[in-house]
């Protein structure tokens, strides 16, 4: 087949959410008040957060997920159209919406709570973008979200030699196997790791899910992450670049669209990995799911600073 002419360095299909976020100084028991300290509300998802990240990193990026005529849709593609994400391959739907959140970050700890509702979120759709649009991307982000459209996408993508980045949270979902098996870099949490393969150990789960033509990485926070590319050898651990964390909202999409920016430039795998852990990093030390993503300079003057 022919190789077609990139258009896009980075196509999403998958949620976009709308956040809001409550600092408090603790999060409190049952049946408590606690005074909240700061609001705000941003744009956010597992698919719009990684498109945003890779976008101020430099990609093309562009969203072809499933929206509606909502406030909240509108103020996510509004969002979108700054960051420079297209939104011309956005498929409208009259009842859809985005992820609707409520994330409590608790000061005191650096940690958060989200609540969410997916109620009407469909993400990818069954027939869209179309196959000539899919094959001018040079990496595909999917999630779990609309897995019929993933699989379709997935599938036209790796018969035309572009790679498919997966970023995944749970498994109930029917073809969710079939969908795993598409996925040539496999982006994960440790503790998802272990779950979807039943190891005790996240170095254990990595090699699982191995395989010849596939990278796992399963992150794990400040404590790092593990990867392994092939079925060759044994995990590798990569350490986290240590920060004064604020808030880790949107940490791991980060990583995922900086992961894929540097896929798409054509970085190594390490590389790729240290550029995600250092954008990830620096948007920890910020407020908000998305406020607080570095820019490509910016990641660069931390990676000459903080190199492994």
């Amino acid at each position: 087949m022919p190789k077609v002419k990139a258009t896009f360095d980075v196509l999403g299909l998958g949620c976009a959410a709308v956040d809001e976020i409550l600092y408090v100084p603790a999060y409190p028991r049952a049946d408590a008040k606690v005074e909240v300290r700061r609001r705000e509300r941003h744009c956010g998802g597992l698919t719009a957060t990684a498109l945003v990240a890779a976008a101020r990193l430099g990609a093309r990026c562009a969203y072809a997920g499933t929206l509606g005529a909502d406030e909240s849709s509108r103020f996510v593609i509004d969002t979108l159209q700054r960051e420079g994400v297209d939104t011309r391959l956005v498929v409208r739907k009259r009842d859809a919406r985005p992820i609707q959140s409520v994330i409590v970050v608790d000061e005191g700890r650096r940690s958060r709570n989200i609540f969410y509702d997916t109620q009407n979120v469909f993400g990818a759709d069954p027939a869209r973008p179309a196959r000539a649009v899919i094959l001018r991307a040079r990496v595909l982000l999917v999630d779990r979200f609309g897995i019929p459209g993933m699989i379709r996408a997935a599938r036209l993508a790796r018969a035309a030699g572009i790679p498919v980045v997966a970023d995944f949270e749970s498994s109930h979902l029917p073809r969710f196997r079939e969908l795993l098996e598409l996925s040539d870099h496999l982006i994960v949490s440790g503790a998802f790791a272990c779950r979807l393969t039943g190891a005790r150990s996240v170095p254990a789960a990595v090699s699982r899910l191995g395989r010849r033509d596939r990278v796992v990485v399963a992150t794990m926070g400040a404590a790092g992450c593990w990867f392994l590319e092939g079925q060759a050898g044994r995990p590798q651990p990569l350490p986290a670049f240590r920060v004064a964390a604020v808030d880790t909202t949107g940490c791991g999409d980060v990583f995922h669209g900086a992961y894929a920016a540097a896929l798409a430039r054509g970085l190594g795998l390490v590389e790729r990995l240290q550029l995600a852990s250092a954008a990830a990093a620096l948007k920890a030390t910020s407020r908000g799911g998305q406020a607080g993503i570095p820019t490509l300079a910016q990641v660069k003057a931390f990676l000459r600073k903080h190199r492994p």
